[in-house]
């Protein structure tokens, strides 16, 4: 499901109504600063799966090797 152009103009146009025009600079700030946070913790938590991921494939290759 996509977004065509009088979606996108009539969700712009209520956002201005509601917020006004001299809010929305704060607002486009604010969600960009939500988005690379977002995107930091996910990145962290990859980091960390992948460090696991390792632990757990160098515990079982141990393993093996003591059988």
């Amino acid at each position: 499901m996509r977004i065509g152009t009088q979606e996108l103009i009539i969700v712009l146009a209520i956002v201005v109504i509601v917020f006004g025009p001299t809010q929305i600079p704060k607002l486009t700030k604010m969600f960009g600063k939500s988005i690379k946070s977002f995107r930091e913790g996910v990145n962290e938590a990859e980091a960390e799966d992948a460090k696991d991921n390792t632990v757990t494939e160098t515990k079982a290759a141990e393993d093996e090797k003591k059988d």
